[in-house]
């Protein structure tokens, strides 16, 4: 099944020409290990399985990259670029390798640094959203999911534990309004 949802979601993504546009402006920043993720492949999924013919709105375009020697300040240098070649796009950009900081920075607490980019997407709140999508040189699209697919295309909404508590899971589904935009949802809160 994961490879009919790979199959599904990479249709998906080479369908959508604003999501095509970002791949190529992010592909053209030079990182080594990066991918679109987030929001912007949950709602394109999501939007296509409720028969949605219009986009849902995105509030941000969530780029993760990781790079063990990057300095903390190129993120926000990426950012710049990024909001640059993609006027009208909220762009997020975050090193993997970093988080480990910013969470000691923002919440004082102390987590293990990430190994990889794969690592990094395996601690995002719901396992639907633990997706990224990538474009090589070669045009070719590549999916990161660590969890699997069957979550965001059984549109299942779990909390991942890694990293965020419960609490905070149920506050981000209540704020995302989840299942205001997409009833078909199922919200897992056992």
């Amino acid at each position: 099944m994961q490879d009919a949802y790979r199959r599904q979601l990479c249709a998906l993504v080479r369908s959508s020409v604003p999501l095509m546009n970002a791949l190529v402006a992010v592909r053209s920043l030079g990182l080594g290990s990066w991918c679109i993720g987030a929001g912007a492949v949950r709602a394109l999924v999501w939007d296509s399985l409720h028969g949605f013919q219009k986009s849902s709105e995105v509030g941000d375009l969530d780029v993760a990259y990781f790079d063990a020697h990057a300095p903390l300040e190129l993120d926000a240098h990426l950012q710049q670029q990024l909001n640059r070649l993609l006027p009208g796009l909220n762009c997020e950009v975050t090193n993997q390798a970093r988080v480990h900081d910013w969470y000691a920075n923002t919440f004082g607490l102390q987590v293990a640094p990430l190994s990889s980019l794969e690592d990094g997407l395996a601690t995002w709140p719901e396992y639907a959203t633990c997706v990224g999508v990538f474009l090589d040189e070669d045009e070719f699209l590549h999916v990161v999911a660590p969890h699997g697919l069957d979550d965001l295309f059984e549109l299942r909404v779990r909390h991942n534990p890694s990293r965020v508590t419960f609490d905070t899971f149920m506050q981000r589904v209540q704020s995302k309004r989840f299942k205001e935009k997409w009833p078909k949802l199922t919200i897992c809160i056992s």
